[in-house]
């Protein structure tokens, strides 16, 4: 949803590379681009006016005129200041101290409220919570089943007496389903309220009257990212008539041009929580105003793909595939089928790719991507018998077309695929040896196995007047004969000196001028 603002700010930032020092112009030139990417970005007008400001102010003063980077300490500024304005820290969740929990969802029709009911559902499981949705939308058509089946997708208990579809009283449905958490031991109530296409007063009416029953610890609003302006002027409306404690933002992943999101805060005083990134259940995350910035200034998101990782990677595996790392055993197909399948279960690959610094000069070949190509992959893999996936080495050409006809690819695509897969296989094994004798690979890196080339060897020991030994035998004995004449030390000898049959030197330690008693350590004479 930010790229286009992400790109006109990072192309911001570019021009100011190189210089040593920013001139009044470079400023003013910088707040103004930041300024029109803003505002292209549909952010509020009071909140650029604001923002630009405490930009320029900041700028012009001595922070940036005594740094050693300027260009460096503007980006840090805008860096600093998009935080603030998306909130400044992370807000989570006020559990009550007597459970159950109540949450209460509220905002307009069709910004994703049921959806987001079963995400939140399925998140608060996740951390170790015993949730119960309630459906309080009796007015939309097959409200109440939409969340009976997103409920059961997130593996969540879901309290729906009434049918809906104008049939039932809402107030009366969120205080049995209070009283129906509190009998069964659940600890989190999630309240999904009915929404209307525009703010009126039934809505309203209805939403304080739950309000007032159920006395929830949080009343979330649900604002749909794509609507622009609208969502700011709604998010004030519901703030007068119903007020809530944070802001649950949905379809991130939009297109739209976002700047609603970075506005709500700001105008309304209430912060961001939770951010809805896509279609599936677990596109579902705390929002982090931190994190946010550093990817609107594609500098990228690592801390919340080590969380995603953690979470899709299972420990015993992990621990097992380094016991077989250690034991200098190959890594196989099934190897390979484990690990893409944790990296699957972290989510979309373009999301993923997308939180690395820098990705944004990439857009283009990261859009391109088709993730449908680890299915094909995977096709493949699962086309083999387990000796085959144990031994790729055995796979002939018989056996590849075999393949290839039973996933339904080429076997071409299939040599492509073995091909890679033993260049992964050879890297692993390089990794191996670097954990035992130092790292491979590093050209030019004295003592390190691997590191220099043959020609760099030869070249080195040209350089100490050695020449390398010949291929040839004959030549190759010549060579050692000659350095047995060239050598004056007896193997064996101390120091250097000419050693007698006994092995003794042969020279007087008297005569070498040694401290006093130093002689009886060279020979006890």
């Amino acid at each position: 949803m930010f790229a286009t603002l992400s790109d006109r700010l990072t192309a911001t930032f570019k021009n100011l590379r190189g210089k040593g020092r920013l001139s009044p112009e470079d400023v003013d030139a910088t707040v103004r681009e930041i300024r029109r990417a803003l505002l292209d970005a549909d952010v509020a007008l009071p909140v650029v006016r604001q923002f630009t400001a405490t930009v320029r102010e900041r700028a012009t003063g001595a922070e940036v005129s005594q740094a050693l980077n300027p260009a460096q300490q503007v980006v840090k500024i805008v860096n600093e200041e998009l935080v603030a304005v998306l909130g400044g820290e992370t807000r989570r969740l006020r559990f009550a101290k007597n459970p159950p929990t109540v949450i209460m969802l509220a905002g307009l029709q069709g910004a994703g409220k049921t959806t987001l009911a079963g995400k939140l559902g399925r998140w608060l499981h996740q951390q170790g919570h015993r949730p119960l949705l309630v459906a309080c939308d009796l007015q939309r058509p097959n409200a109440v089943n939409q969340l009976q089946i997103t409920g059961e997708r997130a593996g969540v208990d879901v309290f729906a007496p009434e049918p809906g579809n104008g049939v039932g009283d809402p107030v009366s449905v969120a205080w049995r389903g209070l009283e129906h958490a509190q009998r069964q031991h659940y600890d989190v109530v999630v309240v999904d309220t009915a929404g209307r296409t525009g703010v009126d007063a039934e809505m309203m009416q209805q939403a304080v009257d739950i309000r007032d029953t159920v006395k929830p610890d949080e009343v979330l609003f649900v604002l749909d990212a794509m609507i622009g302006q609208d969502a700011v002027a709604t998010a004030e409306a519901f703030r007068d008539g119903v007020g809530f404690d944070g802001v649950v933002l949905t379809k991130l992943d939009g297109d739209a041009r976002g700047g609603a999101a970075l506005s709500v805060r700001s105008v309304t005083g209430r912060p961001v929580m939770f951010a809805s990134t896509g279609e599936k259940l677990d596109d579902f995350e705390l929002f982090h105003p931190d994190r946010m910035a550093s990817r609107i200034l594609d500098m990228g998101d690592v801390l919340t793909l080590i969380e995603q990782a953690e979470r899709a990677f299972d420990a015993e595996q992990a621990q097992a595939m380094a016991a077989k790392f250690a034991a200098d055993e190959d890594f196989t197909l099934d190897d390979f089928l484990q690990q893409l399948a944790a990296v699957r279960n972290m989510g979309s690959i373009k999301k993923m790719l997308g939180m690395l610094p820098g990705m944004a000069q990439v857009r283009e070949q990261l859009d391109a991507f088709d993730e449908r190509e680890f299915d094909r992959i995977e096709a493949m893999v699962r086309s083999m018998t387990p000796l085959e996936r144990r031994q790729p080495r055995i796979m002939n050409g018989s056996r590849r077309a075999r393949v290839a006809r039973g996933c339904g690819q080429s076997v071409s695509a299939v040599n492509d695929m073995l091909e890679r897969f033993g260049q992964a296989q050879k890297m692993m094994r390089q990794m191996r040896k670097g954990l035992g004798g130092g790292m491979p690979g590093i050209p030019g890196m004295p003592g390190v196995p691997g590191g220099a080339s043959k020609k760099q060897r030869a070249r080195a020991a040209a350089a100490k007047g050695k020449k390398g030994k010949s291929g040839n035998p004959a030549k190759r004995a010549e060579q050692e004969r000659a350095a047995a004449a060239r050598s004056t030390t007896a193997p064996g000898s101390a120091f250097g000196l000419p050693a007698g049959a006994d092995g003794q030197p042969q020279v007087d330690p008297s005569q070498l001028q040694l401290p006093p008693g130093f002689d009886k350590l060279l020979g006890g004479r």
